[in-house]
């Protein structure tokens, strides 16, 4: 079993096909721990893009990739995952990137090129940097940068060039073995079955349709927050804003509300939430 640490550099392209922007892998290095830790193996890999005309400024600066390079070191995305799957395949070994974002990236791109989100050679994954964040305090809700956190755990980057993949992947597993409990990082290791890529990259959204699976706008439960009992709209919902609206009328004590209902789709659920404020006596008038 090996720890597999990897690292993506990716490009801002222009997807005509879905029409949005897409994070496209420029820079792919990973390097290999065995189970004491020890680094015995690399891989680093330029990759030609598909989709982008022109490095921008911001990949350039940062990463100081230049398209000569690509041109003379890049190979293909598919060439370049068939070696990476090759040389990191192992049932047992668990994949590790600081932050969830390159594994988004990686499942983007398969997504695009590959026509899956399943990362086949990818059997267990684990967020480097939510692990090293359990061991430092108040940190909240904030994500932690890889530089802050060598420096917080002492790990030397002096000379370091942040944004190129192998380099980034090599401070990660200084951090990494800084904090090292076995028994502790089981509890952040998923398994990777082709669920838990969807999952990643499903992407919530409001239904703006008032039956749509097994929501129904006009089968949902409204309660008067004076009395308790059911409220029953007196108009047709209309929606704006995400939002349903209508003006309901309480079944016992009569009051009425300006309703508003918001369906959202998850992955696996659909999550409804209602709001309901009392309609001023001058305007309650108006609805009967």
């Amino acid at each position: 079993m090996y720890y597999i640490i990897f690292d993506l550099e990716w490009n801002n392209a222009y997807n005509y096909k879905t029409k949005k922007g897409i994070n496209e892998i420029i820079e792919i290095g990973a390097i290999k721990l065995n189970s004491k830790l020890e680094i015995v193996d690399s891989f680093k890999q330029l990759i030609k893009p598909r989709l982008s005309k022109k490095l921008q400024s911001r990949f350039k600066n940062l990463t100081h990739i230049t398209a000569e390079e690509i041109r003379e070191n890049g190979i293909d995305f598919d060439a370049a995952f068939a070696d990476f799957s090759a040389w990191s395949r192992g049932d047992e070994n668990i994949f590790l990137s600081w932050s969830k974002s390159d594994l988004y990236t990686l499942i983007s791109n398969y997504k695009r090129f590959k026509d899956t989100s399943n990362i086949d050679f990818m059997h267990r994954y684990a967020d480097a940097q939510q692990y090293c964040m359990s061991f430092i305090d108040s940190q909240g809700n904030n994500q932690i940068s890889l530089s802050n956190c060598a420096e917080i755990f002492d790990v030397n980057i002096d000379g370091t060039n942040f944004h190129r993949a192998l380099e980034d992947c090599m401070i990660t597993a200084a951090c990494f073995k800084k904090v090292f409990d076995k028994e502790k990082f089981k509890g952040f290791v998923y398994d990777c079955t082709p669920e838990y890529f969807e999952r990643l990259i499903f992407k919530p959204y409001f239904i703006s349709k008032k039956i749509y699976g097994d929501f129904n706008i006009d089968e949902v439960f409204l309660v008067c927050p004076a009395c308790g009992e059911a409220v029953k709209p007196i108009n047709d919902y209309e929606f704006a804003n995400n939002t349903f609206k209508t003006v309901g009328k309480c079944t016992k004590c009569n009051k009425k509300y300006w309703v508003n209902v918001r369906a959202k789709q998850n992955f696996d659920s659909i999550a409804v939430s209602r709001r309901l404020i009392e309609v001023s006596r001058k305007k309650a008038k108006k609805y009967k």
